[in-house]
């Protein structure tokens, strides 16, 4: 960066837990080219001295998972502040209206969270249609011969049809994924046109007929009032007996006790990386059924996969500093349609 460039002052704020390896030492390396770093080491906490102090000089602040809330007290220690990057998904845990208010700019590496999220949700996909989950268990059982097709009428991807529910940042890129395959996709999202929805390579349909409809259905919707819920006993009764529901959105836009009955009932298959409540109990029955693959909400960026959350916010910055427009800026009229 050219030396005539400001360098603003940079603050990390985020759980040091939750974000260990985060930043790596390139990550390090390139912020301090662009910024003046006020301190090493995150701040997990605004309520203190040291945060006191920090914040009356921090004109960017880095942000991942635990940043606390930045309400109007927050930012009444930090008269600097211009803009929030977030190193990680959702904002909504942190930013509050009083950002807006005051004018900062706010950015968030979704985009970045969405690949993992999409790459997990075609792997699923594909493994439901070839019943990986559940003959993987009855072979570990039988330790010999079968013929698996007969064990598992309707098995392979050939031909199916896969339903996406929300053509969000990881529907959208769900949608591309799947098109080199043998498969017809079809999707709803209330906030897209026809049209807009053959361009993303889905076939537009009905939330009720593309559940009726799917061998696999793929949750992307955002959890928001009007979502929660969404997918309800009715619903889930309208997918074909031995249809598979995909979750690796949120746990609450689905009826937690209506999907467990389905799920008991052995008629609908399952694969679950998010749940309501986020952690189930030990004694969920959803733990040990054949039908259910249920894992510890790891579809999102994981280990190696958190860097390209943190490239994204670094270069975020970079167009800051030198007045480029940003690319995944959260505006105040995005708050109600996204998660």
């Amino acid at each position: 960066m050219s030396e005539n460039i400001r360098r603003p002052t940079a603050l990390l704020v985020m759980s040091p837990v939750l974000t260990s390896g985060l930043l790596t030492e390139a990550h390090r390396s390139r912020l301090a080219q662009m910024c003046n770093l006020a301190a090493q080491e995150p701040l997990a906490t605004l309520d203190d001295a040291l945060a006191e102090r920090l914040l009356a000089d921090a004109e960017i602040l880095l942000t991942s998972w635990g940043c606390p809330t930045l309400d109007e007290e927050v930012l009444a220690r930090a008269p600097r502040l211009e803009a929030i990057m977030h190193a990680a998904g959702t904002v909504k845990n942190h930013v509050t209206e009083a950002v807006f208010e005051r004018g900062i700019r706010v950015c968030s590496a979704a985009a970045a969270n969405a690949l993992p999220v999409a790459e997990f949700a075609l792997a699923s996909i594909l493994f439901a249609n070839k019943r990986v989950f559940e003959l993987q268990r009855q072979y570990r059982e039988v330790r010999g011969f079968r013929f698996w097709s007969r064990e598992a009428p309707g098995l392979g991807n050939f031909g199916k049809r896969i339903g996406l529910v929300g053509l969000s940042r990881i529907g959208r890129r769900l949608a591309r994924l799947l098109q080199p395959f043998d498969l017809e996709v079809v999707a709803w999202d209330p906030t897209l046109d026809a049209a807009a929805i053959v361009e993303q390579g889905a076939r537009p349909a009905s939330l009720d007929e593309l559940l009726t409809s799917c061998d696999v259905t793929s949750l992307h919707a955002p959890l928001l009032p009007e979502t929660q819920g969404l997918i309800d006993a009715r619903r889930l009764a309208l997918m074909p007996d031995g249809a598979t529901l995909v979750n690796t959105a949120r746990g609450g836009l689905v009826d937690a006790k209506a999907l467990e009955r389905e799920l008991v009932s052995g008629r609908l298959r399952a694969v679950i990386d998010t749940t309501d409540p986020e952690v189930l109990a030990s004694d969920s029955p959803l733990y040990d059924l054949p039908n259910v693959f249920l894992t510890p909400h790891i579809a999102g960026a994981q280990g190696a996969e958190t860097g390209r959350m943190v490239d994204l916010a670094l270069d975020e910055i970079e167009r800051f500093v030198v007045g480029e427009p940003l690319l995944h800026e959260v505006r105040r009229e995005d708050w109600s349609r996204i998660a």
